[in-house]
């Protein structure tokens, strides 16, 4: 098992060991603040709610947590040190010479801070090379984005081995080898953030009004394309060069205070504290995040299904879950054909769940659709196969709901052939959590050439295949509840 260290337990720190945490490390935490474990685990179990359910693939096991007395223990070990102590340079040149003292000369140490310049965090450092600023956005657990931001004091050894371990936990790192204060994303946030201040201040405009602005326009954009790829798509067939030329002038009118900044008066930070409360005070804070990991996850599952922007990140991450898994074999790799095969290992997601609590109906045949194809690819029914003019075709199931499954529930599914061959595949499919048994699934198929649009018989290649797994299969007793009708008593 791998180990990391977070120093530092508030927002950004615990979100950072619930992603260590939940991909499978070891995390041990330094916090001197009495709070700090009551705190941290409010995080992680928002992280438990929600990150499983972004992948149609199980995460590994979850890791240890450890939270420690003093730098030198929780870093002992560890192969990456995350610093997220407050926005101080004094404080955070004390913390990284603590930890530097005790960790692993080898070791990442990246830095939370929002501001400042690794060149300032190296200043005085025993291994200057060491330290590199890992920025990330809150909640850590699901925002994939980590600002990497090097000096030529890290070889490039280190910023290559941390940018793959920023990737093994689902994250994309944004390496910008040029550094700036406030780093990349902030800077543009804080242009917003100030022409925000003004329009309030200014009486144009509510908070309720500019939160409305962007998600009901903009950010939904920004989303999926950002900034430049939304232009160029505004600039019509001609593109980036059309819409520069068309909107360009604009920008010397006089349409912006950018440069300057309101003061924050007692009576700005009431006004915009007041609207704030009129916008959302109906929820608390616990509230609103859980609101936004269940909105977050909803969208990057969407994204994710388009294998588009962050979405794209995720199925990248799901194809190397699945490497060297069981969930990835061929037919060929399988050595007990006479086995039920796993064909599905996944936490159910937030937006699977409905108004009961529970899994709805809906998602239990889609789980069981998603452990037939997952059966079909085993035996060559894959991509390229359907692209070649043949698939399977469901044309009846059958499914008995026998116990309840919530969200972040790791289920399995198994699935035995009851038959096949020839134009014919009848599976039999099990969701388990653990030893308790919620569904059964029963398909039964039939092979179509696709351009027919009618019953064929399948490649021999692939008949094969799913004549070894139901001959092998064919001696087991036949499953309570296969082929029982709607209604049948148990």
């Amino acid at each position: 098992m791998t180990t990391a260290a977070v120093i530092g337990g508030g927002v950004i720190g615990g979100g950072w060991a619930a992603r260590f945490l939940l991909n499978g490390w070891d995390v041990q935490v330094f916090d001197p603040d009495p709070e700090a474990v009551r705190k941290i685990g409010i995080v992680i179990d928002n992280a438990r709610r929600s990150l499983p359910g972004l992948l149609d693939v199980a995460l590994p096991a979850e890791g240890r947590l450890r939270f420690c007395d003093s730098i030198a223990e929780a870093v002992d070990g560890a192969r990456w040190v995350q610093e997220s102590v407050p926005e101080r340079l004094e404080i955070k040149h004390r913390t990284l010479a603590e930890i530097q003292d005790g960790c692993l000369p080898e070791a990442v140490i990246g830095s939370s801070t929002s501001g400042f310049k690794p060149s300032q965090l190296q200043d005085g450092a025993a291994r200057p090379g060491q330290i590199m600023v890992c920025h990330p956005f809150n909640p850590v657990y699901l925002l994939p984005l980590v600002e990497v931001v090097t000096t030529p004091a890290n070889p490039p050894r280190i910023v290559a081995e941390a940018s793959d371990v920023l990737r093994g936990l689902g994250m994309y790192p944004l390496h910008l080898a040029r550094e700036i204060d406030a780093h990349v994303a902030d800077r543009l946030l804080e242009a917003v953030w100030r022409e925000a201040l003004w329009l309030v201040k200014d009486g144009i405009a509510t908070t309720e009004e500019l939160d409305d602005a962007i998600r009901y326009g903009f950010g939904l954009r920004w989303a999926q394309m950002g900034l430049f790829e939304t232009y160029r798509v505004a600039g019509g067939e001609a593109g980036m060069k059309h819409f520069m030329a068309q909107f360009g002038p604009a920008l010397n009118w006089p349409w912006t205070r950018l440069m300057d900044v309101p003061e924050f008066t007692e009576e700005l930070v009431d006004l915009i504290a007041g609207q704030s409360d009129a916008q959302s005070g109906q929820y608390d804070i616990r509230e609103l995040e859980r609101i936004r990991d269940a909105n977050l996850v909803a969208m990057l599952r969407a994204l994710k299904a388009r294998d588009w922007g962050a979405g794209a990140l995720l199925a990248g991450q799901e194809r190397a879950l699945r490497a060297g898994h069981e969930l990835g074999q061929r037919a060929a790799d399988v050595q007990d054909p006479a086995a039920p095969v796993l064909t599905v290992r996944r936490a159910v997601p937030l937006d699977w769940t409905d108004y009961n609590g529970h899994m709805n109906e809906a998602k239990y045949l889609q789980a069981f659709g998603d452990a037939t194809d997952r059966f079909m690819e085993l035996i060559g029914c894959d991509a390229a196969y359907i692209a070649s003019g043949g698939s399977y075709f469901t044309a009846e199931t059958h499914i008995r709901h026998l116990d309840e499954a919530h969200a972040g529930t790791v289920i399995e599914v198994r699935t035995r052939v009851l038959g096949g061959g020839g134009k014919k595949m009848h599976l039999w499919h099990e969701m388990r959590d653990g030893d308790r048994l919620l569904a059964t699934g029963e398909h039964f198929l039939l092979h179509v050439n696709l351009d027919t649009r009618r019953p064929s018989e399948a490649h021999p290649e692939i008949d094969a295949a799913l004549r070894r797994f139901a001959e092998a299969q064919s001696d087991m007793p036949r499953p309570e509840g296969a082929g029982r009708a709607v209604g049948a008593p148990r």
